[in-house]
């Protein structure tokens, strides 16, 4: 009987009861799983908190209307009252410290002295007193400072006591200067790239921080043709993927560079892959400088960069510092060889 009781409730439509009931009804249900959940486990954290906000709102946000109407509360609000009444009567028995007399010891340790002595240790002012404990060497009571002051100076150095506070010595500050900035003229320098100028032998555009990509990528143009300038540095120009794309088409042409700097710039590893790409092609660059950039250059990047060092004989100085173990020790073991091409070059 129990059985057939519980299996006409399998077939019930939640849905459809759900559906018939009023806001009210489904008001009071949400309040009766409230009891028999209060915890609301079976919800996500983010639902467990009841919508309680039901009143319309009055109006746009109002700070000052706020911080008045609650200020307005609070003044308006009674104290409350105390059980016991302060009336200033006092209650009890005062507390009077005992006096400890002293031990044998303790007075025998009682320096007594002159009574002109006595009669200056009284008198005297903190600054002395921080000066005559530097002289009998109480270098625990003060500080470094105060300590070497006293007893390096005729006079009284201290003057606010032992207890002041520790201030820097007052000397002016010397700013120490940094690099001078860099007075190359970008246009001009850029025309006797273009024009093959034979005086121009090294551009050095370090620290100019506001020339544009296009100038930039002109400049990588220019050098393809250019047959004088033998060292070319741009580092921290700002430099991005689209110069180091031009650099790279520059470095598969130019035939004369022989010194290359582009170091603190932004240019990712996908682009430093065309200039390393580019350098299997060029035979007569000896030094590449392309550390500290904005963004690392990647396991892959630096393994390719490895093997283009292995397949180049005329870089014998290379300027990054390789995060992983195996492309750190190809390249040192390819710049070394390098360099012993050279060595046997000069021989010869």
């Amino acid at each position: 009987m129990a059985h057939l009781d519980m299996q006409k409730y399998l077939n019930i439509d939640e849905d459809q009861i759900l559906g018939q009931l009023s806001e009210d009804e489904l008001q009071q249900l949400d309040n009766e799983l409230t009891e028999m959940d209060p915890e609301n486990a079976l919800l996500p954290a983010g639902l467990r908190q009841r919508d309680q906000t039901k009143k319309d709102p009055t109006g746009p946000y109002d700070r000052d209307q706020l911080l008045g109407y609650l200020k307005k509360e609070a003044m308006e609000a009674e104290d409350k009252e105390d059980l016991i009444p302060f009336t200033g009567e006092k209650r009890g028995k005062p507390f009077v410290a005992k006096v400890r007399e002293k031990t044998q010891f303790e007075k025998d340790a009682d320096v007594i002295l002159e009574p002109e002595l006595e009669e200056a240790l009284a008198n005297a002012t903190d600054a002395e007193m921080c000066d005559i404990a530097a002289i009998l060497g109480m270098y625990k009571l003060m500080s470094n400072k105060q300590y070497y002051d006293a007893l390096g100076s005729g006079g009284i150095m201290n003057t606010e006591g032992i207890n002041s506070v520790v201030k820097p010595d007052s000397y002016e500050y010397k700013p120490f200067p940094d690099e001078p900035p860099n007075d190359t003229n970008v246009e001009e320098t850029l025309q006797k790239i273009k024009d093959n100028d034979r005086d121009l032998v090294e551009v050095n555009l370090n620290n100019i921080k506001d020339i544009p990509v296009q100038t930039l990528k002109e400049f990588a143009e220019a050098l393809k043709q250019n047959t004088q300038v033998k060292k070319f540095s741009m580092a921290a120009t700002r430099s991005n993927d689209p110069v180091a794309h031009a650099l790279a088409e520059m470095l598969r042409e130019n035939s004369a560079l022989l010194s290359l700097n582009i170091e603190s710039n932004f240019i990712s590893g996908a682009a430093m892959l065309l200039i390393a790409r580019a350098m299997k092609e060029n035979e007569t660059l000896t030094e590449l400088k392309i550390d500290n950039q904005r963004h690392q250059l990647g396991d892959a990047a630096e393994m390719e960069i490895a093997q283009m060092l292995e397949r180049n004989t005329t870089i014998v100085r290379f300027g990054y510092h390789f995060t992983q173990q195996g492309p750190r020790a190809r390249a040192a073991i390819a710049l070394t060889k390098n360099n012993e091409l050279l060595r046997q070059q000069r021989k010869r």
